[in-house]
C-alpha cells in the first residue's frame, strides 16, 4: 500500500484529523443545534471499531493530531473504550496529540480516565460565566455541572482551553470577566466569531455576530495585546496580555480568513469526510470502510481521492448583511 503523506492541491500536508464520533449532545446551544433535534439512526454512525480502523488509517497517511469532537463526544457509548485503543498510536510516536473538545458536562466523570488515556489537552466550550445566560444559550446545559468538570479536568492534570463563542448583545458585557477568570485558574482562552451554519429555527446569525477585530478593540482598552508568533495547528491566532500573562487566542473565519495555512479535514460520525468546514464537498468513507472488511486499500485510495478535492478556501461572509457561504448541516453533525 502507498505511504506517501496526505498533499492537498495546494501543498498543504494534512496532518490534523477532527473526527466526530456522534451528533448527540446533552445541551442544545442556540448557534449550534435546534432545540428539537432529529438525531441519525445509530445503523448509519461508524461503530467504534470502525472509527478505530478510519483513524488508523489516517495515522498511517501521516495525520499525527486527532481531535474527537461531537455532537458532545462523552455522550458516546463506551467512547472511552475507543480513546484507550487510540492511545497505542501515541505510545509508539505515530501520533504526536490526541485531545477532545466537550461542552464539559461530563468531566467530572471522565477527566481521570481521559488523562489515563494520553489525553493532555482539552479544549470546553464556554460562552458565559452567567448561570441564567448559560441556561439561556445551552437551553439544557446546567453551569455548576460544567464548573465542576473544569475542576475535575484541572485536578487530572489536564490541559484546558475554554473557547467562547462571541455574540453580540450575549456575552460582550462578560469580555475582563472571563478574561480574568481564565488568567486566575491558569486556563487558555479563544474567542470564537458565529459561523452560518444550519437552520436553528429562526436564529439571527447577522444579529448575532460579534467581530472579533471590535472584541480585540475592547480588550486594548484594558491591556496590552502583544501579536504571537505561536500556533497549535489550528486556525487560532494568539496574543499575549502583558499585564496577566495569559495567551489569548482568534479564530476569525469571517473578518480574517485563516485557510492558507489550513492542515485539517473532519470525519463526520457517519463518515462522511469535509474537506473543508465551510463548504458542501464530501467524499462517503463509510461505504468503501464497509466494502473491504479485510484491506485498507480501498480506504487508502477513497482518503487520498477526497484530499485531492480539499478546497483553498471557506466563503463564509457577512459583508453585505446576509449570511453569504452558509451551509446547511449543523455544527454538530461535522463536529466544529
Amino acid at each position: 500500500m502507498e505511504t506517501a503523506p496526505l498533499i492537498d492541491p495546494f501543498q498543504r500536508a494534512i496532518s490534523y484529523l477532527r473526527v466526530s464520533v456522534t451528533d448527540r449532545c446533552d445541551f442544545r446551544c442556540v448557534y449550534c443545534m435546534s432545540e428539537n433535534m432529529t438525531f441519525l439512526p445509530k445503523k448509519e454512525l461508524l461503530s467504534l471499531e470502525e472509527l478505530d480502523r478510519m483513524c488508523s488509517t489516517f495515522i498511517r497517511l501521516g495525520v499525527e493530531k486527532l481531535r474527537i469532537t461531537g455532537g458532545e463526544p462523552l455522550v458516546r457509548r463506551d467512547i472511552m473504550t475507543f480513546l484507550r485503543s487510540m492511545s497505542r498510536h501515541l505510545e509508539r510516536g505515530a501520533l504526536k496529540e490526541l485531545t477532545v473538545s466537550t461542552n464539559g458536562s461530563q468531566l467530572a466523570r471522565f477527566a481521570d480516565d481521559l488523562y489515563a488515556a494520553g489525553v493532555r489537552r482539552i479544549n470546553v466550550s464556554l460562552d458565559t460565566l452567567d448561570e441564567d445566560k448559560f441556561a439561556r444559550v445551552t437551553r439544557w446545559g446546567r453551569l455548576p455541572q460544567v464548573m465542576k468538570g473544569i475542576d475535575a479536568a484541572l485536578a487530572a492534570g489536564l490541559r484546558v482551553k475554554i473557547n467562547t463563542v462571541a455574540l453580540k448583545g450575549f456575552n460582550e458585557d462578560e469580555l475582563f470577566t472571563l478574561v480574568e477568570w481564565c488568567a486566575s485558574r491558569d486556563i487558555d482562552l479563544t474567542f470564537i466569531e458565529v459561523m452560518p451554519m444550519g437552520d436553528l429555527g429562526g436564529e439571527d446569525r447577522i444579529g448575532q455576530y460579534w467581530s472579533l477585530k471590535d472584541l480585540r478593540v475592547e480588550l486594548s482598552k484594558q491591556f496590552t495585546l502583544t501579536e504571537l508568533s505561536h500556533r497549535t495547528g489550528g486556525p487560532a491566532r494568539y496574543v499575549r496580555l502583558e499585564e496577566t500573562g495569559q495567551q489569548i487566542g482568534f479564530i476569525t473565519p469571517l473578518s480574517h480568513n485563516f485557510c492558507e495555512s489550513c492542515n485539517r479535514v473532519r470525519l463526520t460520525c457517519t463518515g462522511e469526510l469535509f474537506m473543508c468546514l465551510g463548504q458542501e464537498d464530501n467524499a462517503d468513507l463509510r461505504t468503501a470502510l464497509r466494502a473491504n472488511p479485510d484491506s485498507d486499500a480501498v480506504l487508502e485510495d477513497a482518503i487520498r481521492a477526497a484530499i485531492r478535492l480539499k478546497p483553498k478556501g471557506h466563503d463564509f461572509d457577512y459583508s453585505r448583511q446576509e449570511a453569504n457561504g452558509q451551509v446547511s448541516r449543523h455544527m454538530s453533525h461535522t463536529g466544529g
